[in-house]
């Protein structure tokens, strides 16, 4: 039987809003969208079958006509923090059993988020451009990597990697690497042109394959050490455009000594930036200029990050970057959500979309709280340009999943349990393993919308 969805009032019909409501009406939800700007609210909500209101979210007229008393979801994502904020607040006095969340960007709220949570009663504060620049900071921190995300608070990661022409895995079984390597990580998909598998043993790996796997951190490193990937952190990057996300990303950067420039074309941001991050280099011009990347030194050094407003821009700095330094690692933000095809086929290196962070870390929101008691969803993740999910759950209660071992589990296809979080223990489960009552267990799965751990089975 399918699950009921909830009924969800998303504030704010700009890009972040646009794609939560793509996202949120693909999940089933019920959707009512508020906004001032009459045409794009009727698009929006033409284009995906759901209630518009235009007016300001933070209106008591709005509010009553979006019918926010029996609302289950409350998500605020206008372009301003205080917007957000006050809208949340008013719309929690209709109903006080409204789940609220607000995406609040500004670096000053930044050290108040658990007192404005506290004292709002808000269930979520969510800051695209922070959660980017965490993400861009993985990446640089390991730069063999395309993609790192974090399960299990940080102790588990899922780790993607493209086989180069050589490398002792072309050729090499699944299986063969858990004998000849280590049994303490799981392949969990590899990528091959249009295909993605999730593989058993008898798969066989090739050069140019992008294959994803889960390990702790200490294994990751040492199983890409052992084929032949360096593992050390860059040491030097430029950073291209002087937004939020290039502050949050220069301060992670500094404090790891990493050497920082950041180049931005608003003479005011260099002089805030200049305060804000005084042991970086801000040098004003426009990131686009060949001559200014030459004399700035991007052949010299480990890394390039492409963070301006403009995703054609970004894109054309990062394929400049790695067609005059083969070995930098270059990290591209990407705005839109369209023409991933095409982007995955540009040599770009690793791309980030903070839409997508936004939206899945509210996903996983709302999957927790249309789930069952029996688990609860932790993280989500859409892998492979959204073929596939990664899904952790919290274990809370007996069910029809804990106690048995996995090999007699029937599982949905395309489901593997890709480790078990034991008090803190990161389990890389097999057969005879099982899973119990306090666990958090990590499902990657091609099949979509597991609310609860139940879902894998058949």
């Amino acid at each position: 039987m399918a699950k009921k969805g909830l009924k969800v009032i998303v504030v704010g019909a700009g890009k972040v809003g646009y794609t939560l409501v793509e996202r949120l009406a693909e999940e089933g939800h019920d959707i009512v969208i508020i906004d001032k700007n009459e045409e794009r609210l009727t698009e929006l909500a033409t284009l995906y079958d759901c209630m518009g209101v235009i007016g300001n979210g933070a209106s008591h007229e709005a509010l009553e006509e979006a019918d926010v008393a029996s609302a289950d979801l409350f998500i605020c994502v206008t372009d301003s923090d205080e917007v957000n904020l006050l809208c949340c607040t008013i719309a929690k006095q209709f109903n006080n059993e409204l789940s609220t969340i607000a995406r609040v960007r500004n670096p000053d709220y930044g050290k108040e988020i658990p007192y404005l949570r506290s004292k709002l009663s808000l269930e979520m504060i969510i800051n695209p451009e922070y959660e980017a620049a965490i993400e861009a900071a993985r990446i640089l921190y390991l730069p063999a990597a395309i993609m790192i995300n974090t399960f299990a608070h940080g102790t588990a990661e899922l780790v993607k990697i493209k086989i180069p022409e050589g490398n002792v895995l072309d050729g090499k079984t699944v299986a063969y690497l858990g004998s000849n390597y280590t049994n303490d990580l799981v392949i969990v998909g590899v990528e091959r042109g249009d295909e993605i598998t999730i593989p058993n043993g008898s798969f066989e790996l090739s050069s140019g394959d992008n294959i994803s796997f889960v390990a702790t951190r200490k294994v990751c490193n040492s199983f890409l050490k052992s084929i032949g990937f360096k593992t050390n952190s860059v040491k030097s990057t430029i950073i291209i455009g002087g937004g939020k996300s290039a502050y949050y990303l220069a301060d992670q950067l500094i404090k790891s000594g990493i050497d920082v420039t950041v180049i931005e074309k608003d003479a005011d941001r260099c002089s805030e930036l200049s305060e804000l991050l005084p042991r970086a280099e801000i040098i004003n011009g426009d990131g686009i200029n060949e001559a200014l990347l030459e004399e700035t030194g991007i052949r010299e050094v480990d890394s390039v990050v492409a963070l301006t407003g403009i995703d054609e821009e970004n894109i054309m700095l990062s394929l400049f970057a790695r067609e005059i330094s083969r070995g930098i690692k270059s990290v591209t933000k990407i705005n839109k959500i369209g023409f991933t095809d095409v982007i995955n086929r540009l040599d770009l290196g690793s791309v980030i979309y903070p839409k997508l962070i936004t939206s899945e870390a509210i996903i996983s929101y709302a999957r927790a709280k249309q789930a069952s008691i029996g688990s609860n969803v932790e993280i989500m993740y859409h892998l492979f340009d959204e073929k596939a999910e990664a899904v952790e759950f919290k274990v809370m209660e007996q069910s029809s999943v804990t106690g048995k071992q996995l090999k007699d589990l029937k599982l949905k296809p395309n489901t593997l349990v890709s480790f078990i979080n034991r008090s803190g223990k990161i389990i890389i489960p097999k057969g005879n393993d099982t899973i119990e009552v306090g666990d958090r267990v990590m499902i990657v799965t091609k099949n979509k919308g597991f609310t609860a751990l139940t879902d894998i089975i058949r």
